[in-house]
Order: C-alpha cells, then sequence, then structure tokens
C-alpha cells in the first residue's frame, strides 16, 4: 500500500519558505566569510532545539559513472576548503581516488537554508589526521579500528566481537590513529547560497572560482 493509499497526500505536502534577502551588494566578495556567518547561525539554531547537526553534510562521488552519496560530519573550515575524516578503504574512498571531483550539500531545512559546494577532494596530511584522531572520544577511536567501513559484515554480534577485541587489545593504553583512516580536504571551485523566499522565489547566489583565484557572484533562478 503507497503513503498515499494510507492517507499521506504528498503532492499536497507544502511549507512556506521565508529568510532575509542575499543581495549582492551585501555579500562578502568570498565565500566563506558568509559560509562561516551562516555556520554559526545554523549552530544558534540546534541551541534553540531547531535543528540536529549544523556540521552535517552530504558528500557526492561518483562510481563508473553512478552518483552515490552518504552524511559525515564537517570537521574544520579552513581558506582552502572543508575537511572531514572517514576510513580510507571505505567505498567513498576508493571513489575519491577514482575521480576526486565531489560534491557537498549543507541542508539547514529548519532555516529555510541551503549550501551546495562542488570542488576536488585530497588527502590531508598524516599528522593532521593523527592530530585529529587525538581529539575523538574513546569509543569512536576504537570503533575506526573495529570497523571495516564498507565491507560486508556477517552479523550484529560479528561487528560487536570485534569491538571488544579491539576493546581489549588497547586496555589501558592511547588508541593510536588506525593507517587506514584520515582526512580529506575539499577545495572548492563553486559555492551556492540557497535561502528559501515565500512563493518558491528563492534566493540563489553562486560565487565561482577564476582561474586568477578570485571569486565571481551570480544570481540564479530559483
Amino acid at each position: 500500500m503507497s503513503e498515499s493509499e494510507q492517507g499521506t497526500d504528498l503532492a499536497g505536502e507544502r511549507v512556506d519558505y521565508i529568510g532575509d534577502h542575499l543581495l549582492e551588494s551585501e555579500v562578502p566578495e568570498e565565500p566563506f566569510a558568509l559560509f562561516r556567518r551562516w555556520l554559526a547561525e545554523a549552530f544558534a539554531a540546534r541551541d534553540r532545539g531547531e535543528l540536529a547537526e549544523p556540521t552535517a553534510m552530504v558528500v557526492a562521488t561518483c562510481d563508473a559513472g553512478r552518483p552515490r552519496v552518504r552524511t559525515v560530519l564537517l570537521k574544520e573550515l579552513r581558506a582552502a576548503g572543508f575537511t572531514f575524516f572517514t576510513n580510507y578503504d571505505s567505498a567513498k574512498a576508493a571513489e575519491i581516488a577514482g575521480d576526486p571531483d565531489v560534491g557537498l550539500h549543507f541542508g539547514w531545512h529548519a532555516i529555510h537554508r541551503q549550501v551546495r559546494v562542488a570542488g576536488a577532494a585530497e588527502r590531508v596530511a598524516r599528522a593532521e589526521s593523527e592530530a585529529y584522531f587525538a581529539t575523538r572520544p574513546r569509543g569512536s577511536q576504537l570503533g575506526a579500528w573495529a570497523s571495516s567501513q564498507s565491507s560486508p559484515v556477517g552479523s550484529l554480534a560479528e561487528l560487536q566481537s570485534s569491538y571488544a577485541a579491539v576493546e581489549a587489545r588497547f586496555e589501558g593504553a592511547d588508541v593510536p590513529c588506525p593507517p587506514q583512516w584520515g582526512g580529506y580536504l575539499v577545495r572548492p571551485s563553486e559555492i551556492e547560497f540557497w535561502q528559501g523566499q515565500p512563493s518558491r522565489m528563492h534566493d540563489r547566489l553562486v560565487y565561482r572560482l577564476s582561474d586568477e583565484g578570485s571569486w565571481t557572484i551570480t544570481r540564479l533562478a530559483p
């Protein structure tokens, strides 16, 4: 039985978006200042109980022409781009190795905003991965050793057994960063800011990086 047959009118679902207008004359010349402002406002929405994960971002990769997406967490924002961490043996890492061009998406739906990023991913320095890994909760550190990310697992019990073995291995000792675990920096070539507006007349401003290293701003039709 479909959702419509159960009484959910998907076609009739409506949310009327509203927000301050994005005006070319009022935004910064480069996108990171605007992104930091929006991220701070997303955290404020989180603190009000309106938004769960301000740093959650969807990473889109390509596998033999097939798009694949998943959600990770933004762990550093710098002038060069956006950093996240993962298992280098994972499916996403294999796809990045084959094609480093990726897409990022921040969906801050509670405040009627989205940010879309197009760029290229590259591994960060090993020292950077180790420094971040040392700040993770111990349970997360152990999980990085116990889980062969994206690989088939025979059962939940098998996964739990793997975690218990790792826990025993490092009992009473610091947990080092696994050799197959580390970060990616996504260097953006394009960043689009989307602000919902009434009547679906949304504001869309896209920053594009020129060959000379400067950013141009273009308004897109909603």
